[in-house]
C-alpha cells in the first residue's frame, strides 16, 4: 500500500508542477478556450492540461519500476501498463490537435478507435467473465476485441462529455480511479493473491494525476484539460478495469479469508465498473443524442441542457453543482465496489443506502435551504467539446 501511495503522490506532484508548463505552451500556441455565450469564464482560458496529466502518469510509472515490491511483481504488470500509457499518449496527441485546430467529430472518433485498437493489438482486452460460483465464461478474441473497443470509446466520450464545469471531469475520474484501486487491491488481498496488478498501478497513478490537476482546474479554473486530458483519462480509466480479466483467472478467485465471497460479482463487473462510475455522464450522453436528433440537429451539436446545466437551473452554485456530481460519482463507484466485494455483508448495503440518502438530499434540498422563496437565474456552463 505504501508503494501505491508513493505512486499517487508522484503522479499528483508531477501533474501539479507540469500544469505551469502546459499553460505556457497553450498560450504560445493559441490553444485557448475563447469566451462564448454559453460559457461561465469571463476571460480566455488555456487548454492542454492533458499534457501535464500525461507527464504525471509517465513519472508515476517510471518511479513504480524502481520500487522494491512493484519492481519484482513480474513483467506483465509493467508491460500492460506501458501499453496503456502509449495508447494514452496517442489519444492525448489527437486531443492536442483538436485543442489547436478543432477537429471534426469523425476525425476525433477515428483517433479514439485507433487508440482502442492499439490496446487490443497488444492484448489489453476482455478475456473472460467469472460468475459468483467460480464458473468461467470465456470470450472469443473477436468478441473480446469488439467489447473492449466499445467500452473504451464510450468511456472516452463520456468523460469528454461531462467536462462542462470547472473541475468536474478530473474530480469524477479521480473518484472512479480510487474506486477501481480499492477493488483491485481488495480483490487480491481477500483472495491471498499478489497485490501488484496493472489495474491497481494505473488507477493509483490516474487518481494522483487528477488530484494534481484539480488545484489549477477547480472554479475559477486557470487551465482546462481540453480534449487532450479528457480523452486521456477516459482511456486510462477504462483500461484499468479491463486489465482485471487478464490477470485474475477463475480458479484464483475463491472464498475470501474473511468468509465473504470475493469473486468477480456481478458476473460482468469488469465491464460494468467503468460504466457504473460514469453512468451519470453516459446517461447524459444518450439523452443528448436523443434530444438533438429529435430536434433535427446533429447529435454532436453542443447545447445547454446537460445535467450540470440543470443543476445550475434549480439553484445550485457552480461549485456546489460540481460537488453534487462528485457525490453521484462516489455513490455509483464505491457502491458498486462495496456490493461486489462484500455481497453477503449487510453493512455494505447500509453504507450504499446512506450514500444515496446524502446524495439525494444534497441534490434537491440544498437549493431550497439557500433560496427558499426564489431560485437564482441559471448561469450557462462551459461545454469544451462537441461530445
Amino acid at each position: 500500500m505504501r508503494e501505491y501511495l508513493l505512486v499517487f503522490i508522484v503522479a499528483a506532484a508531477t501533474t501539479y508542477l507540469l500544469t505551469v508548463v502546459s499553460r505556457e505552451i497553450a498560450l504560445r500556441t493559441g490553444a485557448v478556450a475563447k469566451v462564448r455565450d454559453r460559457d461561465v469564464h469571463a476571460v480566455p482560458i488555456p487548454y492542454l492540461g492533458g499534457l501535464a496529466m500525461l507527464g504525471g502518469l509517465v513519472a508515476a510509472y517510471a518511479v513504480a519500476r524502481q520500487l522494491p515490491f512493484l519492481s519484482t511483481s513480474g513483467p506483465l504488470v509493467f508491460r500492460d501498463a506501458g501499453v496503456v500509457l502509449i495508447a494514452g499518449a496517442l489519444i492525448c496527441a489527437v486531443g492536442v490537435l483538436d485543442d489547436l485546430f478543432e477537429l471534426d467529430a469523425l476525425t476525433k472518433l477515428g483517433g479514439q478507435v485507433l487508440a482502442a485498437g492499439f490496446l487490443i493489438a497488444f492484448g489489453i482486452q476482455y478475456v473472460f467473465f467469472t460468475g459468483s460460483d467460480g464458473t468461467q465464461f470465456p470470450l472469443q478474441p473477436a468478441q473480446g476485441a469488439l467489447l473492449t473497443g466499445f467500452v473504451v470509446v464510450a468511456t472516452v466520450n463520456a468523460v469528454n462529455f461531462v467536462d462542462g464545469l470547472d473541475g468536474l471531469a478530473a474530480g469524477i475520474v479521480g473518484i472512479g480511479a480510487s474506486a477501481i484501486f480499492v477493488y483491485c487491491y481488495q480483490l487480491a488481498n481477500i483472495n491471498d493473491l499478489t497485490l501488484a496488478t496493472t489495474g491497481a498501478l494505473l488507477s493509483a497513478a490516474l487518481a494522483g494525476a487528477c488530484a494534481g490537476f484539480l488545484p489549477h482546474n477547480f472554479h475559477q479554473a486557470r487551465l482546462f484539460m481540453g480534449d487532450s486530458g479528457s480523452m486521456l483519462i477516459g482511456l486510462v480509466l477504462s483500461a484499468s478495469a479491463i486489465t482485471l480479466t487478464g490477470q485474475f483467472s477463475a480458479d484464483q478467485i475463491s472464498e475470501g479469508a474473511a468468509g465473504s465471497q470475493a469473486s468477480l460479482v456481478p458476473t460482468l463487473l469488469p465491464l460494468l465498473l467503468p460504466v457504473s462510475i460514469l453512468i451519470v455522464p453516459m446517461l447524459d450522453l444518450v439523452l443528448a443524442v436523443v434530444r438533438r436528433t429529435r430536434a433535427g440537429r446533429s447529435p454532436f451539436a453542443p447545447d445547454k441542457q446537460h445535467l450540470h446545466h440543470r443543476l445550475l437551473e434549480i439553484g445550485h452554485s457552480h461549485r456546489r453543482a460540481v460537488l453534487i456530481m462528485y457525490l453521484w460519482a462516489t455513490l455509483m463507484a464505491f457502491g458498486t465496489v462495496l456490493v461486489s466485494l462484500y455481497s453477503g455483508e449487510s453493512w455494505a448495503w447500509v453504507a450504499v443506502g446512506a450514500m444515496a440518502v446524502v446524495t439525494v438530499g444534497a441534490t434537491f434540498l440544498l437549493p431550497k435551504l439557500h433560496h427558499p422563496d426564489q431560485l437564482p437565474p441559471a448561469v450557462p456552463a462551459p461545454d469544451e467539446g462537441p461530445l
